[in-house]
C-alpha cells in the first residue's frame, strides 16, 4: 500500500512505537543493527515506545507503529486492536507478524494434545489454537517480510514513510539474487529442494550461496507457481510428505504456501 499522503503528525517529530507480540525479537534487533543509520533516524523520529531499547513510555497516539510477532493468545488478540487504534500508520515486520511465523505450525495440529505434555501446569496456559498474522485481526498499512527482516529494507520503509512515498521493496524471487551472486542453481544442477523460485528476494540468497536450499523465509514472491515447483521436486523424487513439509516452514501461514502444503496432505 502506498505511503504517500499518509503522514499526519501527532507530534513535532513523528513518533515511533515498536511493539512485540509472539516472536523471537530478531526483527527488532534488525532495527538496532542499522547502527549509524539509526542515529540519523533518531534525529528524525521520537521513540515513544520501544521496550527493546528504553523503559521510557510515552502515551499515544503514535505516527508510525512497527509490530513484530504473531497473535497467539486471547490477550494479544485484544492488545493488537488497541495498538491499531493508537497508530496512524501500522507496519508489520517479519514472518511472524506477516504470516504467523514458525509457530503457525500449530495451525495444523491439536494444541490441546501438546500443552499437557510440555507444561507441568497446563491450567495456567492461555493460548489460541492458531498463530495468525496481525492482518488477520486489524488493518495493516504495510507488510515487510523476512525471518529476520532485512534491516536495509526496514530503513527504506521508515524513510519512505517520512518522505510520504511508497517503499521500494523488491518482490521478485530469490533466484534473481542467486543469479546476481553467480550461484549455480541447486535445484537444477544438484536436485536440492529449494523454495527460491517462489520466495521473495531480500536475504541476498544467503542459504543457496552456502549450498543449502531456500527455506522461504521472506514469504511468497509476487508471482508464484507453487504447483509447478512441487511437480519439479516430485520428479526429483520428493514424496508427498516432504512436499508438504517444505512449504511448512517459517512462513507456513502465508496463503500461497499454506494452500500448497495442504494440497499434499493425505486425503481422508
Amino acid at each position: 500500500m502506498s505511503v504517500a499522503g499518509q503522514v499526519g503528525l501527532a507530534h513535532p517529530k513523528p513518533s515511533l512505537a515498536v511493539w512485540k507480540f509472539a516472536s523471537c525479537d530478531g526483527c527488532q534487533v534488525s532495527l538496532l543493527d542499522l547502527e549509524d543509520q539509526l542515529l540519523d533516524l533518531l534525529g528524525a523520529l521520537d521513540i515513544s515506545y520501544f521496550l527493546e531499547v528504553t523503559r521510557t513510555v510515552v502515551d499515544g497516539p503514535y505516527d508510525l507503529a512497527i509490530v513484530e510477532g504473531s497473535v497467539t493468545t486471547p490477550a494479544d488478540a485484544e492488545r493488537i486492536k488497541a495498538v491499531r487504534a493508537a497508530s496512524h500508520f501500522l507496519v508489520t515486520v517479519g514472518a511472524c507478524a506477516t504470516a504467523g511465523g514458525i509457530q503457525a505450525l500449530r495451525n495444523y495440529a491439536d494444541t490441546g494434545e501438546y500443552v499437557p505434555t510440555v507444561y507441568a501446569n497446563p491450567a495456567y496456559i492461555s493460548s489460541l489454537p492458531t498463530s495468525t498474522p496481525v492482518s488477520a485481526h486489524v488493518t495493516v498499512d504495510f507488510e515487510l517480510h523476512g525471518c529476520p527482516i532485512n534491516p536495509v529494507q526496514l530503513l527504506e520503509v521508515i524513510t519512505a514513510y517520512l518522505a510520504g512515498r511508497a517503499p521500494r521493496i523488491p518482490d521478485f524471487p530469490v533466484c534473481r539474487e542467486c543469479k546476481a551472486a553467480g550461484n549455480v542453481c541447486l535445484l537444477v544442477a544438484e536436485g536440492v529442494a529449494c523454495l527460491g523460485p517462489v520466495t521473495s528476494a531480500g536475504c541476498g540468497a544467503l542459504c543457496p550461496t552456502v549450498g543449502r536450499g531456500c527455506f522461504g523465509c521472506f514469504g511468497p514472491a509476487s508471482t508464484v507457481n507453487t504447483a509447478s515447483l512441487s511437480s519439479r521436486l516430485a520428479a526429483d523424487g520428493a514424496s508427498q510428505e516432504s512436499l508438504k513439509r517444505i512449504f511448512r516452514g517459517f512462513t507456513a501461514g502465508a496463503p500461497e504456501f499454506e494452500k500448497e502444503s495442504s494440497r499434499h496432505d493425505p486425503q481422508p
